[in-house]
């Protein structure tokens, strides 16, 4: 029993640090999309690298791009075991799942850019987050209910 309760522990503990290192990952994103929106000359390094400044519909794409990986900040830590207000477990397990799907596909399209930033940068960042949401979401299974039969 003492063996199996240190494994879990340690499990559990694991997929904490995997949370708060990918939660770090999505607030570099989210803090990156605020300064383009509020209008930073980083557009190089975002959507192409076509613009240095971005026009205006890209400004508020990264405006909305900050709200989403600032969720996604939240799914993670809530589904490694962080108490998170307002973001349920279920809620948290399956949207780090979807992370886990989108970022790999993310990290495709940033590898395939011209824009150096976003194919040396942005795509193992995107790659790097899409495994450790994998990582986070599997180790975040829920127990198998067992039913008992009361006679």
């Amino acid at each position: 029993m003492a063996t199996s309760m240190v494994h879990v522990t340690a499990h559990a503990s694991t997929r904490m640090h995997l949370a708060v290192v990918a939660a770090v990952g999505f607030i570099v994103l989210a803090v990156f999309q605020v300064a383009l929106a509020l209008g930073a000359p980083l557009g190089e390094a975002a959507y192409g690298g076509t613009h240095t400044d971005l026009p205006v519909a890209l400004r508020i794409t990264s405006a909305f791009a900050a709200i989403v990986y600032g969720f996604a900040t939240l799914l993670v830590l809530r589904c490694a075991g962080y108490r998170v207000p307002l973001i349920g477990e279920r809620v948290a397990r399956v949207g780090t799942w979807v992370l886990a799907g989108l970022l790999p596909l993310a990290a495709l399209m940033n590898f395939a850019s011209s824009s150096e930033w976003e194919r040396f940068g942005w795509g193992p960042i995107a790659l790097v987050l899409g495994i450790l949401c994998y990582l986070i979401a599997r180790a975040s299974r829920p127990e198998p209910q067992v039913m008992v039969a009361r006679g």
